[in-house]
């Protein structure tokens, strides 16, 4: 244990969300420039393009930490060059909470992965996603797209059942935090709610936990599922052409994980048809989700660019949660949202 740590703030932050870390933990002392990061906002997760002077002096910067806030311009390449040029790098916690995958581009060697302790923001993101997702719910029983294409058309449709929440059961995919805050929400409105995860985990709301391995037979049941799943090998394309095509009719489909973890052209296809009949989809198989999709033109369809975590106070969190990690790691405790050094999430 060491009594002080030096942490470059690597990725843009309020000063006030700083002020609050550095109260939070004094025991750090903390390198800023924020000159070197674009403004914070909604875009700050993003790296900022500079000038080579600009980047020559960023690096440097960062290869004096002990620790650092953000991964190197959020990428798997400025984490690798970051990680072989400074050996006193002990721990870096990124402000994604699926930054696991950052580390997995890095393609770190096993001697990195062992000095280096990597987390992620993991948590932070939880509470407005959650909201996401049980919009997306309510707007898929509550037939949005039906109303909504009623609507342009000036067409006073019939009348529509709108089946009660306590009629309803969802499929919650993946038992994060996000999962679960998810699944604790729509618990308190009523809905069954059953989990689909890799191990049995307690979460509040969920009436039972089914392994992965039967999914499609949960979504034959389910009259919405929501995906709260990271982005790895083992969950890519998990909602399937085969799930898909054993969803219960009309089913409603949210995504608030990882837009590669749907077969984004057979969820097309199972809109077009009417197979699931809704969707609101915050993450997409690539972003910027291209002009020429599909999706754009479908009534039945919400699209969130991204966004659906975002509710202004999330850097606060982050720094609240690094805070608390500085105190383990300075005081020789387990850190918070360790990410697996071979699964990456």
């Amino acid at each position: 244990m060491t009594d002080r740590l030096r942490v470059v703030v690597a990725a843009p932050f309020p000063e006030d969300d700083l002020t609050e870390l550095r109260r939070r933990e004094p025991r750090v002392d903390l390198v800023y420039e924020p000159e070197l990061l674009h403004a914070p906002g909604v875009e700050w997760q993003q790296a900022k393009r500079r000038e080579p002077a600009e980047q020559a002096r960023f690096e440097a910067l960062v290869d004096t930490a002990d620790a650092l806030l953000g991964a190197p311009d959020s990428s798997g390449k400025g984490l690798a060059r970051t990680v072989a040029a400074n050996p006193r790098l002990r721990w870096v916690q990124t402000i994604q909470a699926g930054g696991g995958q950052i580390v997995r581009a890095a393609r770190l060697p096993d001697e990195a992965r062992e000095r280096i302790v990597f987390t992620t923001s993991a948590g932070a993101y939880s509470q407005p996603l959650a909201e996401f997702a049980l919009f997306g719910v309510l707007a898929g029983g509550r037939r949005l797209g039906i109303l909504t294409a009623a609507q342009r058309r000036h067409e006073w449709a019939p009348r529509l059942v709108m089946p009660a929440a306590a009629d309803q059961t969802v499929a919650v995919v993946g038992l994060g935090s996000i999962g679960r805050a998810s699944a604790q929400k729509l618990a308190l409105l009523g809905y069954h709610v059953v989990g689909v995860h890799r191990r049995q985990v307690d979460a509040e709301g969920v009436e039972r936990i089914e392994p992965v391995e039967r999914l499609a037979d949960v979504a034959a049941q389910a009259d919405a599922i929501v995906l709260a799943l990271p982005g790895t090998p083992a969950t890519e394309k998990l909602l399937s052409r085969e799930v898909l095509a054993r969803v219960k009719p009309g089913a409603t489909v949210v995504n608030v994980g990882r837009g590669t973890t749907v077969d984004e052209p057979a969820l097309i296809e199972a809109l077009q048809d009417g197979r699931v009949g809704f969707a609101a989809l915050d993450v997409f198989s690539a972003e910027p989700l291209a002009a020429d999709s599909p999706l754009w033109d479908m009534p039945q369809v919400v699209i969130a660019p991204h966004t659906a975590g975002v509710d202004g106070h999330e850097p606060r969190v982050v720094a609240e949660l690094f805070a608390e990690n500085a105190r383990r790691l300075l005081d020789g405790e387990p850190l918070l949202n360790v990410v697996d050094p071979h699964e990456f999430y």
